[in-house]
């Protein structure tokens, strides 16, 4: 009676060092890689070389084209058709803003707007005292913690949503000024640099911050 106990507890154990990591590898997921990166960066190429050619009508139809077959390549290897089609949606709706504002610039004018609102939210959350990292990490383990109450987690996420909010102030102060001045070609460089490379540096800083509550919180 006694072995079966002590081979249960053991499988709980495991079991729950799995479900706490569960969440930073969701994280690090989403960030699609290396091969997600590429993915971003090749539809953007063709938008900015074909405008350089092109008329923009053409450039907009290339960018659409390029991240069409990109998306059949991904859903040809498997892949979830709602993942694979995730690039297409993001160039369309780039595409639209550039077709109705009848400037290149315009079709990175939403990727400028995202960047603002991230730099809003994480800072408005550090302002109310529940950064955004800690009330993610809170969601994703059922929001059953008293995170808050532990200084050095709330520290932790304090440092970790100012990471965030510095990546996101960078990019829409530099792309903004750069849509100002109507330079689409370093338009598309910055959005490819500061984009997946940039935010993997804050990520290792969110990373730190949620294995920080979990070894002080769940462990």
């Amino acid at each position: 009676m006694i072995q079966p106990e002590s081979h249960r507890d053991v499988d709980e154990s495991a079991a729950s060092r799995v479900s706490t990591a569960d969440p930073t590898q969701r994280l690090v997921d989403q960030l699609g890689g290396t091969t997600g990166m590429i993915y971003t960066a090749i539809p953007i190429i063709a938008f900015v070389v074909a405008n350089a050619l092109v008329a923009l009508p053409i450039a907009i139809g290339s960018a659409v084209a390029v991240a069409v077959a990109i998306m059949g390549g991904r859903i040809l290897r498997g892949e979830p058709a709602v993942q694979a089609s995730g690039g297409l949606v993001g160039v369309v709706v780039a595409g639209g803003v550039a077709a109705w504002t009848g400037s290149a610039g315009g079709f990175f004018l939403v990727g400028i707007w995202a960047s603002l609102a991230g730099a809003v939210v994480a800072l408005a959350s550090l302002l109310a005292r529940r950064p955004l990292t800690g009330v993610l990490w809170n969601m994703l383990h059922g929001n059953e913690f008293a995170w808050r109450q532990d200084r050095p987690s709330l520290r932790g996420h304090d440092i970790a949503t100012l990471a965030l909010a510095a990546v996101f102030t960078a990019r829409y102060f530099v792309q903004d000024w750069l849509y100002d001045i109507d330079a689409a070609g370093w338009l598309a460089t910055t959005k490819i640099v500061m984009g997946t490379p940039l935010l993997a540096l804050a990520l290792v800083v969110v990373v730190w911050a949620f294995r920080r509550s979990t070894q002080r919180l769940l462990e």
